[in-house]
């Protein structure tokens, strides 16, 4: 991982933030799609959305949010005197199809661009920044942290152990040169493509990874939001 205090670049790019609301209720036992589930008195994705707004990058901001949920989230924009620009988009059938679609609508190729799960809210306001003055020097940046467990890998019946030092467990935002990601998303879409950064590394592009942090969690069963509200609450009182 590259030393942040080495880089010469700053952040005066032209710099977006494409937030990918696309997912369901389905792991949390809930019919409200996750991003909108309450975590400490607001939907989840607000706190997501904030986080982008007060780094320094100041992205400009793209939803991706499938277009049954325009009408629930603009209520919920209103209940919440919820006032963060950004900017909300249909979202495709796949992650990758809603990565594509907010491409499409940012113009200039010289631009930096993160890509963020919408059910991610702790991301670190020195983790955004990092991503983007990282991707501006090498032209890709992905937030990972290492395994903290043991990893054995199944094959068949039979289970192998694996070096977990070699081993990083993939976040977001993952952060690109605008001109790199609308490339890569040229690309036919498979399966395969679980994140964006598979699909620049297919595309042929170097994988540069930074440091992200553990308490970056993914909001996904119901035990998350008791964590991601206990952090918070610590985040609060330290005032950090």
């Amino acid at each position: 991982m590259p030393n942040l205090q080495s880089l010469t670049s700053n952040l005066s790019n032209k710099n977006y933030a494409i937030i990918v609301a696309g997912g369901s209720g389905s792991r949390m036992q809930s019919v409200l799609p996750k991003q909108f589930i309450e975590l400490c008195g607001e939907p989840v994705l607000m706190h997501t959305i904030r986080a982008f707004s007060k780094s320094d990058a100041a992205p400009q901001i793209i939803l991706a949010l499938n277009g049954s949920y325009h009408e629930l989230w603009a209520e919920l924009r209103e209940k919440h005197n919820f006032n963060i620009q950004h900017t909300v988009i249909a979202g495709g059938e796949t992650r990758f199809h809603s990565v594509k679609n907010a491409l499409d609508t940012i113009t200039d190729t010289n631009a930096i661009v993160a890509v963020h799960d919408a059910v991610r809210p702790l991301t670190s306001k020195q983790t955004i920044d990092e991503s983007y003055l990282v991707a501006s020097t090498t032209g890709t940046a992905v937030t990972a942290v290492k395994s903290r467990d043991s990893i054995r890998q199944l094959n068949g019946e039979v289970s192998i152990c694996l070096d977990r030092e070699g081993i990083y467990l993939v976040q977001t935002p993952q952060t690109f040169e605008a001109s790199l990601l609308k490339q890569a998303y040229e690309q036919p879409y498979t399966n395969m493509f679980t994140d964006d950064a598979s699909v620049v590394e297919k595309a042929g592009a170097h994988i540069t990874l930074i440091e992200g942090s553990h308490s970056n969690i993914k909001i996904t069963f119901p035990e998350d939001i008791i964590i991601a509200e206990a952090l918070l609450n610590k985040k609060a009182i330290s005032g950090s």
